[in-house]
């Protein structure tokens, strides 16, 4: 589980490596960070009109997307198909995840941007 504070620590340890870069390397962070960062409310706008997985899709997290998808659709196949509890249980299932997952889309995101960045610090740091 993802603690926001920790969150916030490390993308503060991300800026201060960032300032440190040499000017061309930091030049080419922020260039290189400008098309790799996620916004939060692109996020949350994605978790919360479609709650079946197209925000994991956003962040690259293919293998999570998958399971919202296929378990959103399960439910709704085994609610069409006569198995009405089942089909609740599982679409209720994945609206709980996904309302997590959406009051803490800032973190969920930031916590995606700071591995990116660091990263990136990294692949700089290499050359």
């Amino acid at each position: 589980m993802l603690n926001k504070n920790v969150v916030m620590e490390q993308q503060e340890q991300i800026r201060r490596q960032v300032r440190e870069l040499p000017d061309e390397a930091r030049a080419s962070y922020y260039k290189q960070s400008d098309k790799t960062l996620k916004d939060p409310d692109t996020y949350a706008t994605l978790n919360y009109i479609f709650v079946a997985g197209l925000h994991h899709f956003y962040l690259g997290n293919w293998p999570l997307g998958l399971i919202n998808i296929l378990v959103f659709w399960g439910g709704i196949l085994f609610a069409v198909y006569g198995f009405i509890e089942i089909g609740i249980a599982l679409i209720l299932g994945i609206v709980v995840f996904e309302l997590y997952e959406l009051f803490r889309s800032e973190t969920i995101v930031q916590h995606h941007n700071n591995e990116v960045g660091q990263k990136l610090i990294t692949q700089l740091l290499v050359k």
